[in-house]
């Protein structure tokens, strides 16, 4: 769908959900709440503009590859997206501009993370959603663990989850990621922290001391400010939680009606 105030910008659905939405003409400017707190990531990831190894797990209209493109150009770009008609969709009316450094393969997440070189990016983002809810085998132990395999010394995960009160799928994700990483962190509007409703929430994992005031402070300047949730604020949202194995694990929960523009 256009965008009626913007010339070249697009709103991509699917089953209902708002998937993506970019400019052509402005691949910085991020119109989602949960794609601006990962671009904040992606930020503070290294030095403003230098170049990384990029792997994106789910591609929608390719809207983070195309704001890391235009940020930190020479980057090094891989995205895993089930949907080949959607790859297709995109490719057609959405094209990417020369020379953008962004491959993008009709595939599946898990079975291409397990697939890939160790070691062989510095960030991995993950914005998977089959519909509106996370699909399973990407929730589980076995997953965070192979998400680190593939992630050099020093690299970050970040990932787009959702949840609501009482965050049983929201905390378990924790828990198992700090199982697998040093130090983890959660971003996240501050009414969904309270429970006052369900939404997206950031997680972000790494081997190493996460840049968490840079990411705070860009965070609570955003239109729609969010919180950086660790330490022992963190352990206690985590508490009594467990880690979800393959053989028990589920997506995130179906969002309530209205969540989302659904319903």
């Amino acid at each position: 769908m256009p965008d009626v105030d913007r010339d070249r910008a697009w709103l991509l659905t699917v089953d209902g959900a708002p998937q993506s939405y970019v400019d052509l003409d402005d691949p910085e400017h991020l119109e989602f709440e949960y794609a601006r707190r990962l671009a904040h990531v992606l930020d503070c990831a290294a030095e403003p503009g230098t170049a990384l190894d990029l792997l994106h797990l789910g591609g929608g209209a390719l809207t983070l590859p195309r704001y890391a493109a235009a940020t930190r150009p020479g980057s090094r770009q891989t995205v895993v997206e089930f949907d080949a008609e959607l790859v297709a969709l995109v490719e057609e009316h959405l094209p990417l501009p020369a020379g953008s450094g962004i491959t993008v393969h009709a595939a599946d997440a898990r079975a291409w993370l397990e697939g890939a070189d160790p070691a062989a990016a510095d960030v991995v983002v993950a914005d998977v959603f089959g519909g509106s809810r996370v699909p399973a085998q990407l929730t589980s132990l076995e997953y965070a663990r192979a998400a680190a395999r593939v992630l050099r010394p020093g690299g970050v995960y970040a990932a787009n989850l959702a949840d609501g009160a009482p965050f049983d799928f929201l905390r378990s994700q924790l828990a198992g990621f700090r199982t697998v990483f040093g130090q983890v962190a959660l971003v996240a509007e501050p009414g969904v922290l309270r429970g006052r409703r369900f939404g997206n929430a950031v997680l972000l994992a790494a081997d190493r001391e996460l840049p968490l005031d840079a990411v705070a402070r860009r965070c609570a300047a955003d239109a729609f400010p969010a919180r950086v949730v660790a330490g022992p604020e963190l352990d206690r949202f985590v508490r009594g939680a467990a880690p979800v194995a393959d053989a028990d694990a589920a997506g995130s929960p179906e969002p309530p009606g209205g969540a989302f523009g659904i319903g």
